[in-house]
Protein backbone atom coordinates (compact mmCIF):
# COMPACT_ATOMS: atom_id res chain seq x y z
CA UNK A 1 0.00 0.00 0.00
CA UNK A 2 3.00 2.66 0.78
CA UNK A 3 4.27 1.88 -2.90
CA UNK A 4 0.53 2.94 -4.19
CA UNK A 5 0.77 5.98 -2.25
CA UNK A 6 3.93 7.37 -3.21
CA UNK A 7 2.75 6.51 -6.55
CA UNK A 8 -0.40 8.52 -6.30
CA UNK A 9 1.59 11.78 -4.88
CA UNK A 10 4.21 11.17 -7.64
CA UNK A 11 1.18 11.67 -10.22
CA UNK A 12 -0.32 14.35 -7.68
CA UNK A 13 1.95 15.98 -5.09
CA UNK A 14 -0.93 18.47 -4.33
CA UNK A 15 -3.65 15.72 -3.18
CA UNK A 16 -3.85 16.45 0.19
CA UNK A 17 -6.29 13.47 1.03
CA UNK A 18 -3.14 11.59 -0.17
CA UNK A 19 -0.73 12.54 1.66
CA UNK A 20 -3.07 12.24 4.85
CA UNK A 21 -3.67 8.31 4.04
CA UNK A 22 0.16 8.17 3.12
CA UNK A 23 0.72 9.21 6.45
CA UNK A 24 -1.74 6.92 8.33
CA UNK A 25 0.03 3.67 6.45
CA UNK A 26 3.69 5.28 7.15
CA UNK A 27 2.11 5.36 10.89
CA UNK A 28 1.03 1.90 10.54
CA UNK A 29 4.13 0.67 9.44
CA UNK A 30 6.17 2.01 12.12
CA UNK A 31 7.89 5.34 10.15
CA UNK A 32 6.50 7.38 12.80
CA UNK A 33 8.75 10.65 11.65
CA UNK A 34 7.85 10.41 7.84
CA UNK A 35 4.17 10.07 9.07
CA UNK A 36 3.88 13.12 10.65
CA UNK A 37 5.57 15.17 7.67
CA UNK A 38 3.49 13.47 5.29
CA UNK A 39 -0.03 14.15 7.51
CA UNK A 40 1.49 18.13 7.65
CA UNK A 41 1.50 18.41 4.68
CA UNK A 42 -1.92 17.04 3.70
CA UNK A 43 -3.22 20.29 6.28
CA UNK A 44 -0.32 23.24 4.27
CA UNK A 45 -2.12 21.54 0.90
CA UNK A 46 -6.03 21.84 2.56
CA UNK A 47 -5.83 24.09 5.63
CA UNK A 48 -9.71 24.09 5.92
CA UNK A 49 -9.97 20.20 6.53
CA UNK A 50 -11.24 19.84 9.62
CA UNK A 51 -7.54 18.46 11.88
CA UNK A 52 -9.00 15.68 14.12
CA UNK A 53 -8.18 12.84 11.80
CA UNK A 54 -4.88 14.19 10.88
CA UNK A 55 -4.20 15.50 14.77
CA UNK A 56 -4.68 11.63 15.55
CA UNK A 57 -2.05 10.41 13.17
CA UNK A 58 0.13 12.34 14.27
CA UNK A 59 -0.53 11.81 18.02
CA UNK A 60 -0.40 8.17 17.18
CA UNK A 61 2.98 8.70 15.57
CA UNK A 62 4.24 10.21 18.62
CA UNK A 63 3.09 7.88 20.71
CA UNK A 64 4.85 5.26 19.09
CA UNK A 65 7.99 7.12 18.69
CA UNK A 66 7.51 6.87 23.05
CA UNK A 67 7.08 10.91 22.56
CA UNK A 68 4.31 10.67 24.96
CA UNK A 69 3.95 14.73 25.86
CA UNK A 70 3.83 15.48 22.16
CA UNK A 71 1.42 12.60 21.45
CA UNK A 72 -1.06 13.37 24.41
CA UNK A 73 -1.56 17.22 22.97
CA UNK A 74 -1.99 15.96 19.38
CA UNK A 75 -4.45 13.32 20.72
CA UNK A 76 -6.16 15.76 23.39
CA UNK A 77 -6.76 18.44 20.12
CA UNK A 78 -7.82 15.10 18.26
CA UNK A 79 -10.91 14.06 20.38
CA UNK A 80 -11.59 17.67 21.02
CA UNK A 81 -11.80 18.22 17.05
CA UNK A 82 -13.87 14.87 16.55
CA UNK A 83 -15.49 14.17 19.57
CA UNK A 84 -16.70 10.77 17.66
CA UNK A 85 -13.66 9.34 16.43
CA UNK A 86 -13.66 6.43 18.91
CA UNK A 87 -9.61 5.38 17.73
CA UNK A 88 -8.17 8.84 18.62
CA UNK A 89 -10.00 8.21 22.00
CA UNK A 90 -8.18 4.91 22.76
CA UNK A 91 -5.02 6.26 21.36
CA UNK A 92 -5.37 8.88 24.13
CA UNK A 93 -5.73 6.14 27.06
CA UNK A 94 -3.23 4.01 25.67
CA UNK A 95 -1.02 7.63 25.89
CA UNK A 96 -2.15 8.01 29.34
CA UNK A 97 -1.42 4.94 30.56
CA UNK A 98 2.07 4.47 29.34
CA UNK A 99 3.06 8.07 30.92
CA UNK A 100 1.81 6.74 34.48
CA UNK A 101 -1.46 8.90 34.47
CA UNK A 102 -4.19 5.67 35.17
CA UNK A 103 -6.87 7.89 36.64
CA UNK A 104 -6.89 9.84 32.71
CA UNK A 105 -6.34 6.84 31.07
CA UNK A 106 -9.02 4.98 33.13
CA UNK A 107 -11.14 8.13 32.80
CA UNK A 108 -10.41 8.57 29.21
CA UNK A 109 -11.47 4.33 28.46
CA UNK A 110 -14.87 4.46 30.94
CA UNK A 111 -15.82 7.15 28.52
CA UNK A 112 -15.43 5.09 25.19
CA UNK A 113 -17.35 2.27 26.75
CA UNK A 114 -20.15 4.95 28.28
CA UNK A 115 -20.90 6.33 24.68
CA UNK A 116 -21.13 2.50 23.18
CA UNK A 117 -17.55 2.34 21.68
CA UNK A 118 -15.32 -0.66 22.07
CA UNK A 119 -12.19 -0.15 23.90
CA UNK A 120 -10.21 -3.25 21.89
CA UNK A 121 -10.39 -3.47 18.41
CA UNK A 122 -10.59 -6.56 17.13
CA UNK A 123 -8.40 -5.49 14.07
CA UNK A 124 -4.81 -3.84 15.25
CA UNK A 125 -3.14 -2.48 11.96
CA UNK A 126 -0.16 -2.06 13.57
CA UNK A 127 2.90 -4.07 11.60
CA UNK A 128 5.64 -4.45 14.45
CA UNK A 129 4.80 -6.94 17.85
CA UNK A 130 6.30 -4.20 19.89
CA UNK A 131 4.01 -1.31 18.52
CA UNK A 132 1.33 -3.46 18.54
CA UNK A 133 2.14 -4.63 22.41
CA UNK A 134 2.68 -0.75 23.36
CA UNK A 135 -0.82 0.09 22.68
CA UNK A 136 -2.62 -2.58 23.96
CA UNK A 137 -0.82 -3.06 27.25
CA UNK A 138 -1.14 0.84 27.83
CA UNK A 139 -5.23 -0.07 27.53
CA UNK A 140 -4.86 -3.02 29.59
CA UNK A 141 -3.51 -0.60 32.21
CA UNK A 142 -6.25 1.65 31.56
CA UNK A 143 -8.79 -0.47 32.37
CA UNK A 144 -7.08 -1.63 35.60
Amino acid sequence: MLAVADRALALNPSFARGWHVSGLLRMWAGEFDRAIEHVQTSLRLSPRVRAGWAQSVMGGAHFFAHRFDQAAAELRLAVQEEPSFVPAYRMLAACYAQMGRLAEATRVAQLIQERGGILVPRIIPYRAPDHRELFLSGLRLAVG
